[in-house]
């Protein structure tokens, strides 16, 4: 057992409770007379004289510090008490076993953190935090950091210094730790990077969490989002699958989406497994939302392409691998991937005209080049404005 050492503060502190009695993690402590009775649920048990606690406590050092550290110096909000207490298990081991193991270090991920718990002589826990990614990197290869509120800082852009709309997107940049927090600083630390996940995580435990679905969202939209609650077509909530699908998923969100079509209704695809609750259509969604829901009042057409069979495939390769992310990962020299950018390059050569329409098929076939043109300068113009509504919205 780790060989924890009770200060004086640690035993007037218990002293002081075991007037009111004492029974937390697997200890005992209540007055007895002019004495203290001291117990553990290893079936340890002694009585002693006022004048003696200090030295009973030091045999006790395990179960009283760790009671202290509860009371005295973690946070006292109950949902980041908990989430503390979560971080090192400490619902599912023993005050000795969790010594043992925080002597070493109990790391848990919380997203794309990587977060060691460790504990002192006296019971005191301090906190590292780094991107799960620098699980291994040394320690002078990445930068240090103290102050909570440097998480906004990093969590703004990612690892190719592009800007960072959402902040549960996996795209969190690495390259830092901040290796020495207390226990209030590390959950500032998190709610940092990820806002408010502590707190619905705690009420969604609690059976609390005040879930906002799809159409009670889209009803408090107004202005500029305001079209979106007109986005009610065909077979009830089919649209809506397809937004989730789109964005509501691992690989493209850290949050388990709890939100569905309405109170009864519940959408066909699933919410993801992130550690931490989506409550409700969050504004990347509901932006995204209203440009489909404009896109989605155009009438189908049917067009009539010339592709070869190996092009088809292609076109639904470069599709997938843009929407999964992975253009990045396409090697140049990979010309056997349809999305590889030289063979998009050679589909784009033999098959766009001049004026870029696939197989030479213009968007708009009743319109003549020159309106055409213009209609596309129009709608470029009409995006730009939209584009630059919804970024002062």
């Amino acid at each position: 057992m780790n060989a924890a050492q009770v200060d004086r503060a640690q035993v007037e502190a218990l002293a002081e409770a075991a007037a009111d009695g004492i029974e937390f993690d697997g200890f005992a402590a209540e007055t007895e007379g002019e004495g203290y009775v001291l117990a553990t649920e290893e079936g340890s048990k002694r009585v002693v004289h006022a004048e003696n606690l200090d030295d009973a406590a030091a045999e006790y050092a395990p179960y009283v510090t760790n009671w202290y550290f509860w009371h005295a110096e973690a946070p006292q909000a109950e949902d980041r008490w908990s989430f503390l207490r979560w971080l090192e298990g400490a619902d599912d081991r023993r005050v000795g076993e969790r010594y043992e193991a925080l002597d070493a270090g109990l790391t848990r991920e919380w997203g794309q953190l990587h977060v060691t718990v460790t504990v002192d002589d006296t019971g005191s826990r301090r906190y590292a935090i780094r991107h799960v990614d620098d699980a291994d990197a040394a320690a002078d290869a990445l930068d240090d950091h103290e102050d909570p509120l440097d998480a906004r800082q990093i969590a703004k852009l990612d690892d190719r210094e592009r800007f960072r709309p959402l902040k549960t997107a996996p795209t969190l940049r690495t390259g830092w730790r901040f290796p020495d927090l207390d226990p209030a600083e590390a959950v500032r630390t998190i709610d940092s990077f990820y806002p408010a996940t502590v707190a619905n995580w705690h009420r969604e435990r609690e059976g609390a969490l005040d879930v906002s679905h799809w159409r009670e969202t889209m009803e408090r939209q107004s202005g500029i989002y305001g079209v979106i609650e007109t986005w009610d077509r065909g077979e009830g909530h089919e649209h809506v699958n397809w937004v989730a699908e789109s964005c509501c998923v691992d690989s493209q969100c850290l949050k388990r989406r709890e939100w569905q079509y309405d109170e009864e209704t519940d959408l066909d695809v699933d919410g993801g497994d992130g550690e931490f609750p989506c409550r409700e259509p969050c504004s990347v969604v509901v932006s995204a939302a209203r440009r489909w829901t404009k896109l989605e009042g155009e009438q189908s057409r049917t067009y009539e392409f010339e592709l070869t069979p190996s092009e088809k495939e292609q076109v639904e390769e470069i599709i997938d691998a843009v929407a999964d992310g992975r253009t990045e990962e396409i090697r140049e020299a990979d010309v056997y991937d349809g999305a590889n950018r030289y063979r998009a390059r050679f589909l784009r050569a033999k098959r766009f005209d001049e004026a870029g329409n696939l197989s030479g098929v213009p968007t708009d076939p009743d319109a003549s080049n020159a309106e055409g043109a213009d209609a596309g300068d129009a709608e470029s113009t009409a995006d730009e404005d939209e584009a630059t509504e919804e970024a002062s919205d």
